[in-house]
């Protein structure tokens, strides 16, 4: 069952933050799909099986935090 979980990243500020988290994230088993807004600081992760301590990780190897 897909399903959609959100996180407010605070940090990014530019389309490099927004390139590094995506790529983190998309690399992950089960993501499908990474949609990141700077405007509103959140990222939005789809998938399926979605792991939520991998997911803040990839988000902290791509040198952000997840509130």
């Amino acid at each position: 069952m897909s399903q959609t979980i959100t996180y407010s990243v605070p940090g990014m500020t530019c389309e490099h933050c927004k390139h590094a988290v995506t790529t983190e994230l998309s690399a992950l088993p089960g993501v499908s799909a990474v949609e990141v807004d700077l405007g509103s600081k959140l990222v939005k992760v789809s998938g399926e099986g979605l792991d939520d301590a991998a997911l803040r990780a990839a988000i902290e190897e791509a040198g952000y935090e997840a509130a």
